[in-house]
């Protein structure tokens, strides 16, 4: 991102007509570098920008944010108030970014030894580690604010529970000691569809809790598929992730048996009526598919099987909570 953002050039052009000479003209070739100058300062300030919002991981905010609309448009039965919607989103996102820098943070001594993360802001120098924490926890406290003064207070400790628990629980402890780390580690991003439903509701109710488990049971088969294609990151960094432990074909069997569970589990709520046949129908085609996906990395351990899985299963959990609030809309209607 930094290296794209300074490909900045400077156009100037010349005015029409005769071409008189600066009343103070610079020494020969001044000019040339001050332009130079201008071009790298420009680029170090956009750089600098594009780093700081690297440690927030905006790819994760994003997927995160979708469910806890989800889960939002699910407790209203329908659109939910644009402006409780709106906060959430900022209030997610300062929260999630926050939780994502102090992981920067945290993780700096293994991100520099694995290929995938060495050129993170913090382990590529470019930004201080003490800033990256202080950005972080500045942003978790924003996220409180925002949640605590204009949504509820339910909202806001859910969001302060998930980043702490992402921070000091999965990154600080579980991440580094046990192969189970991203199953336990997996209830921080499962909270925001919780988040979104109690933003409506200001309640904890059975259909936060089924919301929950959806995405508590689809981190680790999501996970795993990617952990197999940089198996080699992770021992080199010393992390215990299942493929280092226990090998790829006890790794292909957990995720097959959880992607089974999880695909179980997103039928089973519809039986709770908080959702209708539109989320049925879409519950049903998308966990068919992943579950032939994970058939097929089971029956063969190929990088290429993992990664389809991978990538699936990432459009699967946007399409599903999608489904959720078409439902929603639906049913209103």
């Amino acid at each position: 991102m930094a290296d794209q953002a300074g490909n900045i050039e400077i156009e100037e052009s010349e005015p029409h007509g005769e071409v008189r000479p600066h009343p103070n003209p610079l020494p020969a070739g001044e000019g040339v570098l001050d332009a130079a100058s201008a071009r790298r300062e420009r680029s170090g300030l956009l750089g600098l920008v594009a780093d700081y919002i690297a440690l927030t991981k905006p790819p994760i905010i994003s997927l995160l944010l979708v469910t806890a609309i989800g889960g939002m448009f699910l407790a209203a039965r329908g659109v939910p108030d644009l402006m409780t919607l709106l906060l959430v989103c900022v209030g997610g996102a300062l929260g999630a970014g926050g939780a994502n820098a102090i992981n920067h943070y945290l993780d700096q001594d293994i991100d520099a030894l694995m290929a995938r993360t060495a050129q993170r802001p913090v382990p590529g120098n470019r930004v201080r580690p003490f800033m990256a924490l202080s950005f972080g926890i500045a942003l978790n406290i924003a996220a409180f604010g925002v949640l605590f003064y204009w949504v509820n207070w339910l909202a806001a400790t859910l969001t302060l529970a998930a980043s702490l628990f992402y921070v000091l629980v999965y990154t600080g402890w579980l991440k580094r000691s046990t192969p189970q780390n991203i199953v336990i580690g997996g209830a921080a991003g499962s909270i925001p569809p919780a988040v979104g439903w109690v933003a409506v509701t200001g309640s904890f109710d059975l259909p936060a809790l089924y919301m929950f488990a959806i995405v508590f049971f689809w981190t680790p088969p999501h996970f795993w598929a990617l952990s197999l294609l940089i198996q080699r990151d992770y021992e080199r960094a010393g992390v215990p992730m299942l493929p280092v432990v226990a090998g790829e074909q006890k790794t292909v069997e957990n995720i097959f048996a959880y992607s089974l569970v999880l695909v179980a589990l997103t039928l089973v709520f519809a039986a709770t009526g908080a959702v209708g046949g539109v989320y049925l129908g879409a519950a049903a085609a998308l966990g068919a598919v992943f579950i032939w996906a994970a058939w097929r990395l089971f029956r063969a351990q190929t990088r290429q099987k993992a990664r389809n899985l991978y990538l699936y299963s990432l459009l699967y959990l946007a399409l599903l909570f999608g489904a959720m609030m078409a439902d929603g809309v639906y049913r209103v209607l």
